[in-house]
């Protein structure tokens, strides 16, 4: 049922129109949120699959983890951390989202497990379920390849001391990490890769915000993002009447 009705709201057919990267990406294969999050969804549910949890749940948080994300990555969130008075942090408006947004006000009626996924898929997050640990292990796997994917750095950039432990392709990499983590989370109360394994995707992880986010293809479009999302926000702040229909009955 949570699944089904995060997959049927608005927030999520929204995510289609958040790139992660660029503003104006070039060509029909761009990485935007949705892709991101199916394939967060797909690996999880082939992880807890193969470790005999609960499928649906572990979808349900999937699908739900990035709702409350802005456009542009991090840099959208930061823009607005900047300006809103009680900060932001997009895990929390994912959280809020189903809570209080969606459906007029209602939320999504969402059990706590899901929430509690949601709200904790972030790096220092602390999900009281395996299935939220599987979907927040399976966000970062998703990263590794976002930037390839996107066209960004091409395959033979990426470190060879990398790529030797993790494979060659985007395939190889997807099949020795969860490879890797199915087998050392198999009767174990907890989600977890190997030391040596955590320790190549943590370095690649630095290797990539320095060469990708730090792009100059993608560092010349950051102030724009930063600019766009302010302006807006303190354009709504001045003149609420401007805002859609439900979020003024919301504030009612």
């Amino acid at each position: 049922r949570d699944r089904d009705r995060i997959l049927h709201c608005k927030s999520f057919r929204r995510l289609k129109h958040k790139t992660q990267v660029f503003i104006k990406p070039q060509g029909d294969h761009y990485r935007d949120r949705l892709t991101h999050t199916l394939e967060v969804a797909q690996i999880a549910r082939t992880i807890s699959r193969a470790l005999r949890l609960n499928e649906d749940l572990t979808e349900a948080i999937a699908l739900g983890h990035d709702l409350g994300h802005t456009p542009f990555g991090h840099s959208g969130e930061w823009a607005l951390n900047e300006v809103c008075p009680s900060g932001f942090a997009h895990y929390a408006q994912s959280v809020r989202v189903v809570e209080v947004l969606e459906k007029k006000g209602k939320g999504l009626n969402l059990t706590w497990e899901v929430r509690d996924g949601i709200k904790n898929h972030r790096t220092s997050g602390h999900p009281s379920t395996m299935e939220g640990k599987v979907v927040r292990l399976s966000d970062k796997i998703a990263y590794i390849d976002d930037a390839e994917r996107a066209g960004i750095l091409m395959e033979e950039e990426i470190p060879e001391e990398y790529r030797k432990v993790l494979g060659y392709t985007i395939r190889e990499r997807l099949n020795t990490v969860i490879h890797d983590i199915v087998n050392n989370s198999t009767g174990q109360p907890d989600i977890i890769l190997s030391y040596g394994m955590e320790k190549t995707i943590r370095e690649l992880r630095i290797f990539l915000f320095e060469h990708v986010y730090k792009n100059p293809r993608v560092k010349t479009e950051e102030q724009q993002v930063i600019n766009m999302l302010q302006q807006l926000y303190a354009y709504y702040n001045r003149h609420l009447e401007a805002l859609p229909g439900e979020y003024l009955e919301l504030m009612e």
